[in-house]
């Protein structure tokens, strides 16, 4: 089993569909183990989760179950990921896919985005990518219901339009640049939640950027700059684990 488990008290705000019933998430891995800790995990975090073991089980249950998305393993006993997710697509064209793959050359990235997927994520697995990488799909799609105001992201008096592509704290507006827009944007989706460098850094950045994490320093500086300047502080280091963006204590 591959996968690291994120420190506690991390968990996001729970996601729910536009009729208020929780997002449905279909876990397609050939490792048992596997399956039932992201499963245990998304169910945790507010999600329907049901595990696959194979190609056979994961296209019955997608007819059954109706998943909005899918965490799908590239290689399966019975089949490979892209020909599951051909499959997947004819039954549920809107269903947003994570492969879930050992591969990671440009060559299985170009293979994956021609099939369809959505965005994948390497193994060995961090659960916190996986569920970041996950909500920001839901976000993208529009499965993904938690403020009734649609498009608006609220934490404390801190507020981001995504319509208008505005933000604004205490009634005054913000100019952010296009990168401090969307690293405030990954911050606000995730309130409370501790996102280390690596999460943030590929979720905001190109994968193809490299691993320079002095950028996200860099950035997390700048917007804090103009979020909290003057302000009680809504941006946090945690040290040795990342940065946390939640309502300012007064």
């Amino acid at each position: 089993m591959t996968a690291h488990r994120p420190d506690a008290g991390t968990a996001a705000a729970s996601p729910a569909r536009i009729d208020g019933t929780a997002v449905r998430v279909l876990v397609v891995d050939d490792e048992p183990r596997l399956t039932e800790v992201l499963c245990g995990v998304l169910v945790r975090e507010g999600f329907d989760a049901r595990p696959a073991t194979d190609r056979a089980s994961a296209v019955r249950a997608a007819r059954q179950f109706r998943p909005d998305a899918v965490l799908l393993d590239v290689m399966l006993p019975d089949g490979d990921g892209i020909s599951v997710l051909r499959d997947l697509r004819a039954e549920l064209p809107l269903v947003r896919v994570l492969f879930l793959t050992a591969r990671d050359t440009a060559d299985d990235r170009i293979a994956g985005l021609r099939s369809g997927r959505d965005d994948y994520v390497a193994k060995p697995l961090s659960l916190e990518e996986v569920s970041t990488r996950l909500h920001g799909l839901l976000r993208t799609s529009g499965t993904d219901r938690r403020d009734a105001n649609r498009g608006r992201l609220t934490v404390g008096d801190l507020i981001l339009d995504e319509d208008a592509h505005a933000v604004a704290r205490d009634g005054q507006a913000i100019d952010l640049s296009p990168t401090e827009y969307e690293l405030l944007l990954l911050l606000m989706r995730h309130p409370r939640r501790v996102l280390s460098k690596s999460v943030i850094l590929e979720s905001v950045w190109s994968r193809d950027y490299g691993r320079h994490a002095q950028v996200v320093e860099l950035y997390i500086s700048y917007l804090r700059k103009k979020v909290d300047v003057g302000r009680a502080p809504m941006i946090h280091t945690v040290r040795g684990c990342g940065y946390v963006l939640k309502p300012a204590v007064a």
